[in-house]
């Protein structure tokens, strides 16, 4: 690999710190919107899965986008709509709030308040945003890396959700105590603009998909590509046959691809529901323990300097241990470290121990289940299939926050709410056990595609 391909795995580390920052900013926000609009629990539990409906549209549609058009230009159109989401969020005003609000009278019991309904339109929007940049960074990580380091490279994409997390913890909740909760989405719009050019200048398209796709004019762009990472040009493209020209992203449906994607898709949506509970309350549950919002601010942010340690040490694992059975292994911890959670005392360094181990096995399973993703879905299918399996787990994981909210509406305490929610991570884990990851090759002879030692050499040699 040489240093521009490294730079490009950077790059993605950054893209998905926004989205880390950018779905938890609701979570760093909850408490002073709870404060200043007198929400109850079934209406904040509506505000904090918002942008989860937005992500699941997002991951779905346009992740197949990014297989049709390109990494890049997906990349960039996402960017723009997670800035321009993230900005609005901040007006809350009655224009858009009082045409939507019907809509969401459908899902909160009671009369809702525009500015509630305002604020949780711009929230789709910014996961729309999220979803399709998330199932595009995690190709362009596959893609410009060689076959040996695929996998670490894909969980070393991972690694930027926790640290985007907890860094934007830290920075927003020294801006929770200088202003409001306003501030924390000005500042994710105004990181996110400044990831546009960054994307623009250093980020070129996938050899892989001009390899497959064919555009006019590939060759040439290929060579651009390829001359922008270091590598020599090439002479002519490879041939791709007609059978391999009329697969379509539609193939996650049919043959061998469809067990993969139904089980895939089941053990994201269970795990993903055991995480987002744990970082979508923690601040309002610190809360209400007794601390200050800052404070549950820090505690959510440890939670995710445990996280980026586990993404770290499972990516690492990856690379010498079975990815499957490592993720079912991290996968039934966790379940073990949610539900202690439910059961810690209103202690502040204790919190954060056990927030940092929960956020350590909660995200180190979804970089497992990342690597999976990779490994399972060839390069014609493989935005697409992510974005699938993300969608439609994302999407299903708006039931977590609203499932909790019901449970603590119930008069069901911490411990009970947290056992329950934990579940899905234990769900996850025996779905797992029935995937069957097939090798590379088996993977590459039944797509009629490759996945080369490095780009260059695959275009050189006609794969």
């Amino acid at each position: 690999m040489t240093i521009m391909q490294i730079v490009i795995i950077a790059i993605t580390i950054f893209l998905n710190a926004l989205d880390g920052f950018d779905v938890l900013s609701i979570s760093f926000a909850s408490p002073g919107i709870r404060a200043e609009w007198g929400l109850g629990p079934q209406a904040l539990g509506f505000v904090l899965s918002a942008e989860l409906i937005g992500m699941a549209v997002g991951s779905i549609f346009l992740g197949g986008l990014a297989d049709k058009i390109g990494r890049r230009p997906t990349v960039l159109g996402c960017l723009v709509v997670m800035a321009a989401g993230m900005y609005m969020a901040t007006s809350s005003g009655f224009v858009v709030g009082g045409v939507v609000e019907p809509v969401y009278s459908l899902f909160v019991v009671g009369e809702v308040d525009p500015r509630l309904a305002d604020l949780a339109t711009w929230r789709i929007v910014t996961g729309l945003g999220i979803g399709g940049m998330l199932a595009a960074i995690n190709a362009v990580a596959a893609e410009f890396s060689n076959s040996k380091r695929r996998d670490v490279s894909v969980a070393i994409m991972s690694i930027g959700y926790p640290v985007g997390a907890a860094a934007g913890g830290f920075i927003t909740s020294a801006g929770l105590e200088l202003a409001n909760w306003r501030t924390v989405f000005l500042f994710g719009a105004g990181t996110t603009l400044t990831l546009i050019p960054i994307v623009f200048f250093f980020m070129p398209e996938s050899v892989h998909w001009l390899a497959r796709k064919q555009p006019k004019n590939a060759l040439e762009k290929i060579n651009r590509t390829l001359r922008k990472i270091g590598h020599a040009s090439v002479a002519a493209l490879p041939a791709v046959t007609a059978a391999v020209r009329k697969r379509s992203v539609e193939d996650i449906f049919r043959g061998s691809l469809l067990a993969v994607t139904v089980l895939v898709t089941i053990a994201y949506f269970f795990h993903i529901t055991t995480f987002y509970f744990i970082v979508k309350y923690v601040p309002t549950l610190v809360v209400d323990m007794g601390f200050a919002p800052s404070s549950a601010g820090r505690v959510l942010s440890w939670l995710n300097v445990g996280g980026a340690t586990g993404d770290t040490v499972v990516g690492l694992l990856a690379m010498r241990y079975n990815v499957k059975f490592l993720t079912i292994g991290v996968m039934v911890v966790s379940t073990v470290m949610v539900t202690l959670f439910g059961r810690t005392a209103p202690d502040f360094v204790q919190l954060v121990l056990i927030c940092m181990a929960a956020g350590f096995f909660t995200n180190g399973a979804i970089t497992g289940m990342y690597a999976l993703f990779a490994q399972a879905f060839p390069t014609h299918v493989r935005a697409f299939g992510t974005g699938f399996a993300v969608g439609v787990g994302r999407g299903g994981s708006v039931l977590a926050p609203n499932l909790a909210g019901a449970l603590f509406a119930a008069d069901l305490g911490r411990p009970t709410v947290s056992m329950v929610m934990a579940i899905g991570s234990l769900v996850a884990a025996g779905v797992l056990t029935m995937l069957v990851v097939k090798s590379d090759a088996a993977t590459e002879a039944e797509s009629g595609e490759t996945r080369p030692e490095a780009p260059a050499s695959a275009i050189a040699h006609g794969r």
